[in-house]
């Protein structure tokens, strides 16, 4: 498991810094121990679920910190569009025992599910975090784990929570102990300066990679590691860089003439793909990181750019014009079977394959007006999710239900990014410090 270097200097894996010394599994075990009848669990095969109603109270011990690890929590779940946190003005508990909560005072307000909690301060610092999740109408436990970590890590707690409690009520992963490498935008347009920065996928915890002395653009994540390419243009140059954001450590990968974005990795995060252009018309190709040896996958006197692997690594979707206009093709991870698949008037570009496997998203241009879609890898389904003057740049959440993407609205101001489920509702605005495009949704962290 790839080690995290956390702010206290503190070599830690996900396992140790949610449950120390590995004993996750058995504090889980432990407090799980609600009746198996429990059946509370949101449909989301549906195109627009209604939320469900939940109370996320404060949670007791710590009480600054409780209520900041509970608030955390809340807005995660809103921001998805799945969960509708009650006012705490409605309710009429107020949790002194995090353990046995009284439920007709929480079925009076409606509440399907309760979240409860505890926060303890340990004598070496660290914070000791448990969480309950019941659901109310039975009174039943469904969920319950505890953590523990280093005290300014509790945003990190409460995202894990927020997961547990996702997953345990979808039947979904969660996607909330992610993060977002984006290209930051300050400066007059004319004048623009662009460098990388790194957050927390709810806009907190920003922190940048780059200085900006030189342009850097579409930094693209690792599948299997916290590592992401990007391109930079020094010395008037493009090269791509491979950077791993936990360490700091940078290596370039190689100087491409002709390249317009950076690579995408392979699934195993051994291998990246790429397009460079070489005489007028561009090709794709596939780099082994290793050996950094290349392999020609296309040869057309047509533009093939932008290409994406598939979650299984045995087909790659990209864009090309080799039909007259930009369009989406797939084809074997070895070159062969191209085949074109979408068949719209419009023009097509920047495919990005869901990491379930069963939706590719694109960004589809007509009559000046830039929409993002999706549309099944054979071509069916189509449908676009939302539409404005410029929007472009799609990646999805690890778990394939969220896609950020960026819009800009032209003129004298900048881009900004904006989150949207896979069903088309739920579209928002994602709180950046500065102007923000070319998003890169990353892995659950490990």
């Amino acid at each position: 498991m790839t080690p995290l270097l956390d702010r206290s200097g503190l070599v830690l894996n996900r396992r140790r810094f949610v449950a120390g010394a590995g004993s996750l599994l058995a504090a889980g075990a432990a407090l799980n121990a609600g009746p198996a009848a429990a059946q509370l669990r949101l449909d989301i095969t549906s195109g627009a679920p209604k939320p469900i109603p939940i109370a996320i109270t404060d949670f007791v011990g710590e009480t600054e910190q409780g209520r900041a690890i509970s608030s955390v929590i809340s807005a995660d779940l809103k921001r998805s569009g799945l969960f509708a946190p009650i006012d705490p003005k409605a309710f009429v508990e107020q949790i002194s025992n995090p353990d046995a909560p009284r439920f007709p005072d929480w079925r009076v307000i409606n509440a399907q599910a309760l979240v409860t909690g505890r926060v303890v301060r340990q004598g070496d610092g660290r914070l000791q975090v448990m969480f309950r999740l019941w659901d109310v109408f039975p009174g039943q436990q469904l969920s319950g784990q505890q953590f523990v970590a280093q005290a300014e890590n509790w945003r990190r707690i409460a995202h894990i929570i927020a997961d547990a409690i996702y997953e345990r009520l979808t039947g979904e992963k969660g996607y909330f102990d992610t993060r977002i490498v984006f290209v930051d935008e300050s400066g007059p347009k004319e004048r623009r300066v662009k460098r990388l920065a790194i957050m927390d996928q709810d806009g907190a915890n920003v922190s940048y990679l780059t200085r900006g002395d030189s342009l850097a653009l579409t930094p693209r994540f690792s599948p299997t590691s916290q590592e992401i390419t990007y391109m930079s243009y020094a010395q008037a140059e493009p090269r791509v860089y491979l950077l791993n954001i936990e360490t700091g450590q940078r290596e370039i990968v190689g100087n491409f003439p002709g390249m317009s974005f950076a690579p995408r990795f392979a699934p195993d995060g051994q291998r990246v793909i790429m397009s460079l252009e070489q005489g007028g018309n561009a090709n794709i190709y596939v780099m082994d990181l290793r050996s950094k040896a290349t392999t020609r996958l296309t040869d057309t006197p047509a533009i093939d750019t932008a290409p994406c692997y598939a979650p299984d690594g045995n087909q790659i979707c990209f864009e090309s014009d080799r039909g007259g206009s930009s369009q989406i093709y797939i084809m074997n991870a070895d070159g062969s079977n191209q085949r074109r698949v979408s068949f719209g008037s419009a023009r097509y570009s920047t495919p990005v394959w869901s990491p379930k496997g069963d939706w590719i998203a694109f960004t589809r241009q007509a009559e000046g007006r830039f929409a993002i879609g999706v549309m099944r890898p054979d071509g069916s389904g189509e449908r676009v999710l939302t539409e404005g003057y410029h929007n472009e740049g799609p990646t999805f959440a690890p778990n394939g239900r969220v896609i950020m993407f960026f819009r800009d609205p032209g003129g004298t101001s900048g881009p900004s990014l904006y989150s949207v489920d896979i069903s088309g509702y739920n579209e928002q605005r994602i709180p950046t410090p500065s102007y923000a495009s070319d998003p890169a949704w990353s892995p659950l962290r490990s």
